[in-house]
């Protein structure tokens, strides 16, 4: 396999994967401990097994919530990179499963570049670049870096279809 691609994402990417795996991992548990409440509701004998059920559901989420907060984020910061070349675009990221590509740039259909809230609170957008075959994400870019990626996406696409 080639090189990986050498460009990194903004390191404020991490709060960012931070306060929405949090805000996930939030709800996941709110719904929990309601499944729990519901149940004990529901049938007045399963009320003996709600507290260690809400127990045991709490020290879940405070894992959960180490993980995403402490251990995930700065593994998934130093995975990620993307690279603009003069014919294609390299991204490569993931920690387990690690996935690479790469889009020629004959067969870009679109670039976009978008923000969420989160995002636009810490001055980061997403870049999209949209093929036939569907679309690929970099996420978290410096406003202005992500408006550059974009339309350096876009005249390479320019150039790599007048090229035919």
């Amino acid at each position: 396999m080639t090189e990986q691609p050498c460009e990194q994402l903004d390191p404020k990417m991490k709060t960012v994967w931070r306060i929405r795996d949090t805000a996930t991992t939030a709800i996941i548990y709110a719904c929990a401990l309601f499944l729990g409440a519901l149940f004990g509701w529901i049938d007045s004998e399963m009320w003996a097994w709600v507290i260690p059920y809400c127990i045991i559901i709490t020290v879940l989420f405070v894992i959960a919530l180490i993980v995403v907060l402490v251990i995930l984020p700065p593994i998934r910061y130093a995975r990620w990179r993307y690279e603009l070349r003069s014919d294609f675009l390299d991204i490569a990221y993931g920690i387990i499963w690690r996935h690479r590509y790469v889009v020629p740039f004959i067969r870009v259909q679109n670039t976009d570049t978008k923000q969420g809230p989160v995002l636009r609170a810490c001055g980061l957008a997403s870049v999209t670049v949209s093929t036939a075959a569907g679309e690929m994400d970099i996420p978290g870019l410096r406003a202005d870096i992500a408006d550059a990626v974009r339309d350096r996406a876009a005249e390479l696409t320019r150039v790599a279809r007048e090229d035919v």
